[in-house]
């Protein structure tokens, strides 16, 4: 009878492209299924699969004498992250991707924070028309045009010295570790690219947690004789916490595999992506390259185990 009752109300229709629909309509979940088939097979084979060869690989090491990979499992490659040489990269990249990180959310949560509680109808849209307009435009292009401005000739020497505050640039660039000849050659430079490049993707998602902050916490916060201080500490902060952890994964992973940055703009030192770069290249050694790839992702691991404790996905 149901089944009268439902041909009586959606009569079969003819042709393949009809029977194939009524298929769906009667069977959803197949319908679901090849849907997700294709991008799920991507994700499978692709990505997962891809890393786990890369890791695989890690568990290898290259013969000494003929330069060959050696197909037996070693702890060998893992041990040669621990000589000096590969450790300092490895501590250099995680200091610059927590530096990054740390400026970015000092400078992106007072922007953030006038976004969310000042800005209105078209400032709004300024706000974020200013935030996205650096990203739409060319990676590598943003990173030349650093280049050429903080060169020893570029416009910021030119600045300083119309500023006649070249003494100040000078003992800057004569900071042991982190000066050097110009700011285009050096770390300091390394670091002002990288937090121009990722602030946006940390602004944006600080905003949308502070826009969900209600205000009438904060005027009850003032009510109750709290200080402004004590307002940002106490009840602002912890609840826009979510916000700047999730900006946080943003910088602080991309800053933790970027290598085109420091290979155009800083010393020579090398950071992990290059690390990867050479010995999957020039050196040849492929388990060290994936090595090193895998540093990265342990450490990611472990900072997104943390900030999702914080409920830091709640704000992506």
């Amino acid at each position: 009878m149901t089944s009268a009752a439902t041909t009586s109300i959606l009569p079969r229709r003819g042709g393949f492209f009809g029977a194939l629909s009524d298929a769906f309509w009667r069977r959803p979940k197949l319908l679901l299924f090849l849907m997700l088939t294709p991008p799920l097979l991507w994700l499978g084979i692709i990505y997962i699969g891809s890393l786990l060869a890369l890791l695989l690989q890690s568990f290898f090491s290259v013969d000494e004498f003929s330069g060959l990979i050696n197909y037996e499992f070693t702890l060998a490659t893992y041990a040669e992250l621990l000589r000096p040489a590969n450790f300092d990269i490895i501590l250099r990249t995680v200091i610059m991707a927590a530096a990054v990180t740390l400026f970015s959310a000092a400078i992106g949560f007072p922007i953030a924070y006038y976004a969310a509680r000042y800005a209105k109808g078209k400032w709004k849209a300024i706000f974020y028309l200013g935030i996205m307009l650096p990203l739409w435009s060319s990676y590598l292009v943003k990173i030349y045009a650093w280049k050429l401005i903080l060169a020893k000739e570029g416009i910021l020497t030119w600045i300083f010295a119309k500023l006649h505050l070249l003494w100040l640039l000078d003992g800057i660039l004569a900071l042991p570790v982190i000066g050097g000849n110009s700011l285009s050659i050096s770390y300091i430079g390394t670091f002002l690219v990288f937090v121009y490049i990722w602030l946006p993707y940390m602004i944006l998602p600080t905003q949308a947690a502070l826009e969900r902050v209600p205000g009438n916490l904060l005027e009850a916060s003032s009510d109750l004789g709290a200080t402004p201080r004590q307002t940002f500490r106490t009840v602002l902060l912890p609840l826009a916490l979510p916000g700047i952890i999730a900006g946080s994964i943003f910088t602080f992973s991309l800053t933790l595999g970027d290598y085109i940055i420091p290979q155009i703009i800083g010393s020579s030192r090398l950071f992990i992506g290059q690390a990867v770069y050479s010995q999957q290249g020039t050196a040849g050694n492929v388990p060290l390259a994936a090595a090193f790839s895998v540093v990265p992702i342990v450490i990611m691991a472990i900072y997104l185990w943390i900030a999702k404790r914080q409920g830091a996905f709640d704000a992506l």
